[in-house]
């Protein structure tokens, strides 16, 4: 592989010459243009390509991301995976390479996370749908970090997520408008911020209808099709022989895959004895044609990544970071076949 040197010689000319005249940096007055063209006609004859190593050693940057995710499930996480496209699709546009940092879970965050911050890349956005610890004292200040869904505001950093108490209360009160009065909440994890605030989103668009929800129609589960799917069965044994709910607002699409699962096994059909709701609009959901609301995931990761090179610049200008510290997007219902209206009689749970 032809080096440096090789092209100095090539081009007649000196390596520091040759390194000012590659570096990109067209206002350069150290190399007059007549030597720039020489030295590049040079490289291209020897098929020079700049060592990465070194580039980064003399610019301070890698141009280089990670993208760190609890990927602990079995499960298949669309979640993820369309989040991630949104990450790719900002790193391509910023001309940045990706790497993935996987956590076997969000304990192992504290070792983790400041292992992977050892100038491997300028920094990194973390899918941080878990990430509840309030001492984040741990989190190493010297490279740039923009989390997704995280629970608290990260001192010094950038967090994207959605409105999802708003979600919440939209899909409800879609509901309630349509004329559904005994809906079943199946929300996500309790005191993870965005399941709770779903969850409140849901009570409070009860409350502007006037409409009680009942005591043991709000329960909580894992962000996954299993965590949907055991406590819909838990739900429906403890209720046998009482009238079904007209319909489910789930919590995440995953959590509504699961209940669809254990309705169906339970000899119970969805949509015509009762409706669903998710809450991502992932590619699952879309290919049922499921209710759901959706966040716009691509859009998010995207974002994460203006976010984390402003941070970069900002970081390696000496200057402080001026762009929003929370960056909130909105949510919209999408209607499709799982939320026909209610049943005119209710059926008993078998």
């Amino acid at each position: 592989m032809p080096t440096l040197a090789d092209v100095a010689r090539e081009a007649g000319v000196s390596g520091a010459a040759v390194s000012a005249a590659l570096s990109g940096a067209k206002g350069s007055t150290r190399v007059s243009a007549e030597t720039r063209e020489r030295v590049l006609a040079a490289a291209e004859r020897l098929r020079y390509r700049p060592n990465a190593t070194a580039r980064a050693l003399t610019f301070q940057r890698t141009n280089a991301i990670g993208f760190v995710a609890n990927i602990a499930n079995e499960e298949p996480n669309l979640y993820f995976l369309e989040i991630f496209n949104g990450v790719v699709r900002g790193a391509t546009e910023a001309h940045q390479t990706t790497s993935i940092f996987p956590l076997g879970g969000w304990e192992e965050a504290p070792q983790r996370i400041p292992a992977l911050c050892d100038g491997r890349v300028d920094g990194l956005v973390v899918l941080a749908r878990q990430l509840e610890d309030d001492s984040t004292n741990w989190l190493p200040p010297h490279t740039p970090m923009v989390t997704i869904h995280a629970g608290p505001l990260l001192q010094a950093q950038v967090n994207v997520e959605a409105d999802d108490e708003a979600g919440g209360y939209v899909i409800a009160r879609h509901m309630l408008g349509l004329g559904y009065r005994r809906i079943l909440c199946l929300g996500g994890p309790v005191n993870v911020k965005g399941a709770d605030r779903r969850v409140e989103g849901f009570l409070r668009a009860h409350a502007d209808a006037g409409v009680e929800v009942a005591s043991d129609h709000v329960i909580r589960t894992w962000f996954t099709a299993d965590g949907g799917r055991q406590a819909m069965l838990e739900w429906l044994r403890r209720h046998r022989g009482q009238p079904l709910p007209e319909g489910v607002c789930c919590g995440s699409d995953d959590i509504a895959f699961g209940c669809i699962d254990a309705l169906e096994g339970c000899g119970l059909s969805v949509p015509r004895d009762i409706s669903i709701t998710g809450f991502d609009d992932t590619l699952l959901a879309r290919s049922l044609r499921m209710t759901t609301v959706s966040q716009p995931l691509l859009e998010m990761g995207r974002r994460a990544v203006g976010a984390l090179m402003q941070l970069i610049e900002a970081q390696r200008r000496g200057e402080a970071y001026e762009g929003p510290r929370d960056i909130v997007l909105p949510v919209e219902i999408v209607n499709r076949r799982t939320l026909p209206g209610p049943r005119g009689t209710p059926l008993i749970i078998p």
